[in-house]
């Protein structure tokens, strides 16, 4: 059984499609990476996968259990919405750390909220604020910045603050890791930072969703790859195949188009 399962999912803004009959699944285990040029859906799908927009129409099913129907009218409440989100742990292009925070207190946050929820939280506070801290460090260790636990975000690097937000979307243990244009805000040298710890995770077969510019990256960590345009998926397959073998015109012409500008 895929792990995701991503069926006919639709999304307008006010009369635009961004997403139209969206459909993929993805295997425990495997990265996937979606390409295409800037407006094509790529970000408002990872969107809706975390709920962070709601589909218009289709369904999302995450270990054979329906995350989202459409036609179902009922209308999901925060606490639910909350609980599907831990499904999936997303890193955003542009960090989104909390500055009144450490570097450790950013990773811990969203556990220690959770761990509150607990009905044996009172009773064992300091052990589970010790657990939580405890994996938190290892996280840190884990994107080398052993170094950097105390530091704020704005006395980090990009690459350090992306790594840090890397190690906070780990935190939860998610099914899946979603990455949105990781690099994008970052120079060169950081981008190369970055990118291989995401590359240290797929070695780890993390199971993840790389929405990324970086073609040859894509390529040689992906495990099946996505080219969007339009809001459509125009063509998938393996690296080899969408690459190396391109068979839709489209796709034909954004790859061309990307080489010349790079």
């Amino acid at each position: 059984m895929p792990i995701l399962e991503v069926k006919n999912i639709n999304k307008r803004f006010g009369s635009t499609k961004v997403l139209e009959d969206i459909s993929f699944s993805l295997e425990r285990g495997q990265a996937l990476a979606v390409i295409g040029s800037s407006g094509s859906g790529k970000t408002t799908l990872l969107r809706c996968l975390n709920f962070l927009e709601t589909p218009d129409g289709g369904q999302i099913f995450v270990n054979g259990e329906k995350l989202f129907d459409a036609a179902e009218t009922k209308s999901q409440s925060d606490a639910d919405i909350r609980k599907k989100r831990l499904h999936f742990g997303m890193v955003f292009q542009s960090f989104n750390l909390f500055p009144q925070y450490t570097a450790l207190e950013n990773v811990m946050l969203a556990s220690l909220l959770l761990a509150k929820e607990r009905p044996d939280y009172k009773q064992n506070k300091r052990a589970i604020q010790e657990e939580i801290e405890h994996h938190a460090i290892e996280l840190l260790s884990q994107m080398s910045l052993e170094g950097r636990m105390s530091h704020y975000p704005h006395q980090l690097s990009g690459g350090q603050q992306q790594r840090v937000a890397i190690a906070r979307a780990l935190a939860l243990q998610p099914d899946i890791l979603c990455f949105d244009e990781p690099t994008s805000a970052l120079d060169p040298e950081l981008t190369g930072e970055v990118l291989r710890v995401i590359r240290g995770l797929a070695e780890k077969h993390t199971t993840m969703i790389i929405v990324t510019h970086e073609m040859n990256f894509a390529h040689d960590v992906a495990d099946h790859v996505l080219f969007m345009d339009g809001g459509l998926i125009v063509e998938e397959g393996t690296p080899a195949e969408l690459f190396e073998n391109t068979q839709n015109e489209r796709t034909k012409a954004f790859l061309s188009s990307f080489s010349q500008n790079n």
